[in-house]
């Protein structure tokens, strides 16, 4: 009796050992990487390539140049939208693109405002000398500097575009192919013209 009573505690450990080393073996790793897959698997889909052929379908241009994909700020006087000329600059127009959507230009100001000409801004310091530090090859073409024609700021080198842009608040034909212009407001222009110097970009986003 004695001898048996010992094998059935051995046996009686050994079940239970064994169950306890397949719970934690094989059920709970196997939950961890299910999960991790669903997870990995849904950011692809969101975050990658849907997105990317999205905006290349949604930067394709209409009858009058403009592209279906609106930047929309909204400032602290109200909101604004603007469509790109995709077509005429177009690595202006990523370069634009990418920045709103990583965020760069929230909470940017207008630094410069000239009453009758243009409202500028886009520099993160807020002192007319920052940017994204990605210098920008000029795209100079026929668009117009028009009211309301969006186009990039620069220095006295063509080539040295980056994040910093400007709206005009009136026609000025000394600028046109001296300055890539890149996009057209097409909600907005009140509100453009009561920017005032300091007001600022509260959240600017794409829509497409």
């Amino acid at each position: 009796m004695s001898a048996n009573r010992t094998w059935k505690v051995i046996l009686s450990s050994l079940v239970l050992s064994f169950g306890v080393f397949a719970y934690f073996y094989v059920m709970i790793p196997s939950n961890v990487s299910r999960d991790s897959f669903i997870s990995s698997g849904e950011n692809n889909m969101v975050t990658e390539s849907p997105t990317s052929q999205d905006l290349e379908a949604a930067l394709q241009t209409d009858a009058e140049g403009l592209s279906k994909a609106v930047v929309v700020m909204q400032t602290t006087r109200g909101i604004i939208k603007y469509r790109f000329y995709s077509d005429d600059a177009p690595k202006t127009v990523r370069r634009i693109a990418e920045l709103v959507q990583k965020g760069f230009y929230n909470d940017v100001s207008f630094h410069r405002v000239v009453p009758g000409f243009v409202i500028q801004g886009g520099d993160p310091t807020g002192t007319g000398a920052g940017g994204s530090g990605v210098k920008l090859k000029a795209e100079f073409n026929s668009r117009k500097h028009l009211t309301g024609v969006v186009s990039m700021a620069r220095a006295a080198d063509p080539n040295s575009g980056d994040s910093q842009f400007f709206v005009m608040l009136g026609n000025h034909a000394h600028l046109d192919g001296q300055y890539t212009a890149f996009g057209q407001v097409i909600d907005g222009q009140d509100v453009v013209n009561q920017i005032k110097q300091g007001d600022r970009m509260v959240k600017v986003t794409l829509e497409y």
